[in-house]
């Protein structure tokens, strides 16, 4: 009710009589708890009605209560630590503490009191507080300190930058790895990242803007220059009114984890290349025959030549050039041999490219040509033109599909008088981006039981088999992220397939 809708039959006021009347309706209506207290035990004189809704309790219940009965008992023990330090005639004295409501749970209160004295003698008469319900920012200060010191003290990197991508903040993980003194000259993000991980960067930061998050792998940049793979989120942290105002970096150093999996690649090609060295021990007659036939033919080239030059001085050139020219066409043959030996047996980190089937199982093949005729099975490829390349390392794929193939050429081995065995490959591409090679043979079939057990380490159904050629295979394949199976054949034998992830683009054509 203001002055002009006044009772017209109430007693008039003076003006200081009226200004006191504003002040209790303000105090009565107010959502702060205004409360009067004795000194010394701090009991309550006067409470506002908002006492009620802060604590709990009605205003005739509280009053006569001493407000140490109700602070929290670590809170009540340090005001009363602060209290001689406190001179209430120097004003007003402002404090938070926990405060017990009706129902027992605590609840934070900031609290602004002010005393007052005699005007004549000076004695403190009473305490006259404002109070406020100070919870949820108190909980919210906590959570950020606790959060802060998560923060802190994270084995990640933390970084956090201004609109103007100035790095506004580092945890101490960040400035130990990165090499930075914590009382550094302000720093751009372009000094933390190399030049291409900073574009990189550049273009996130309108994905983060729009979706408030964006991960990535990038390089940081210690201040030794030293390069420093992690894994990043970036985030975006908005105002009250929702737009942009600044951004932090959450990274992962990756360097452990990259040394591990160069160790793994590593280890992986040492047995890789001493599976390729006992395979080749185990075609090492089959590829002597090879080689011994066109080294047997240039022997007989030669040596007709030498029958043909007995008792002459000169021989015309026509006689000459067919037989050398089939000496040169033989030798090249030999050394292709040669290479291709050469070639699988190297010792090398396996290296992805987009690789053409068709080449690659011509030369395989022609190394399983020997094993397939001694064992009279009849060796062919079905794969089509149209099937798409393969994401790969050429050497690796070589061996999958050699071990493959000679264990079917055994399965299938057939006698001399019996009718061939027979193997043959072919592949398919399959719906997820994926070229899937299939191994088919007409030969015994799976063993009884749960097929997995052949691709186990030193699992073998061969009287002299070490049981790792299947298991080299399956690690192979699904370290080009692939999958390796057996399965039986419809009408008998079994079909070994794997699969690998289709070339986006290739130029395999050449390879």
């Amino acid at each position: 009710m203001d002055s002009s809708e006044r009772d017209p039959n109430a007693p008039h006021l003076s003006d200081d009589q009226e200004h006191n009347r504003l002040l209790a309706e303000m105090a009565e209506q107010s959502t702060d708890m205004i409360s009067r207290h004795t000194p010394g035990d701090w009991r309550f004189i006067y409470a506002s009605p908002a006492v009620e809704h802060l604590l709990g309790y009605r205003v005739d219940e509280i009053i006569g209560m001493s407000a140490y009965e109700l602070y929290h008992p670590d809170d009540v023990e340090d005001f009363k630590r602060r209290a001689p330090s406190v001179s209430y005639e120097r004003g007003t004295y402002t404090h938070s503490y926990r405060f017990r409501c009706k129902d027992g749970h605590y609840t934070w209160l900031e609290s602004t009191s002010r005393s007052i004295r005699d005007p004549q003698t000076g004695e403190l008469k009473e305490i006259l507080v404002v109070s406020r319900d100070a919870s949820r920012r108190i909980n919210a200060e906590q959570t950020n300190r606790r959060l802060a010191r998560v923060v802190e003290n994270s084995s990640d990197l933390v970084v956090f930058f201004d609109l103007q991508q100035q790095v506004t903040d580092l945890n101490e993980s960040a400035r130990r790895l990165l090499g930075l003194d914590p009382g550094a000259t302000p720093l751009s993000l372009s000094q933390l990242f190399s030049v291409n991980s900073y574009a990189q960067l550049q273009q996130g930061l309108p994905m983060a803007e729009r979706s408030d998050q964006w991960h990535a792998e990038a390089e940081m940049q210690a201040s030794s220059g030293q390069l420093i793979p992690v894994s990043l989120e970036l985030l975006t942290h908005r105002d009250a009114t929702g737009q942009a105002a600044y951004y932090s970096i959450l990274a992962r150093d990756l360097s452990a984890r990259r040394a591990m999996e160069a160790e793994r690649q590593r280890y992986q090609a040492e047995v890789s290349h001493a599976s390729r060295l006992m395979t080749m021990g185990e075609m090492a007659s089959g590829l002597a025959h090879e080689l011994n036939q066109p080294l047997t033919a240039i022997v007989n080239y030669v040596r007709g030549l030498e029958r043909r030059s007995v008792g002459k001085s000169e021989l015309p050139v026509t006689l000459l050039e067919k037989p050398l020219h089939k000496i040169a066409d033989t030798a090249l043959r030999a050394g292709e041999i040669i290479r291709r030996m050469m070639d699988f047996t190297r010792k090398s980190l396996p290296q992805r490219e987009a690789v053409a089937l068709a080449p690659v199982l011509e030369d395989v093949l022609q190394f399983c040509a020997t094993s397939a005729h001694s064992a009279n099975v009849r060796l062919t490829s079905r794969i089509a033109e149209s099937v798409p390349a393969v994401l790969a390392d050429r050497i690796q794929l070589e061996q999958i599909l050699l071990n493959l193939l000679l264990n079917a050429i055994e399965a299938s081995a057939s006698g001399e008088n019996e009718a061939p065995g027979e193997v043959w490959i072919d592949a398919l591409e399959s719906t997820q981006g994926q070229v899937i090679i299939r191994v088919h043979d007409r030969g015994c079939g799976l063993p009884e039981g749960d097929s997995e057990q052949l691709f186990q380490q030193f699992y073998t159904t061969k009287q002299q088999g070490l049981g790792m050629g299947l298991a080299i295979s399956r690690s192979l394949v699904e370290a080009h992220g692939g999958q390796l199976w057996a399965e039986p054949a419809e009408q008998g034998g079994a079909v070994f397939s794997f699969s690998l992830s289709r070339a986006e683009s290739t130029d395999a054509e050449n390879r």
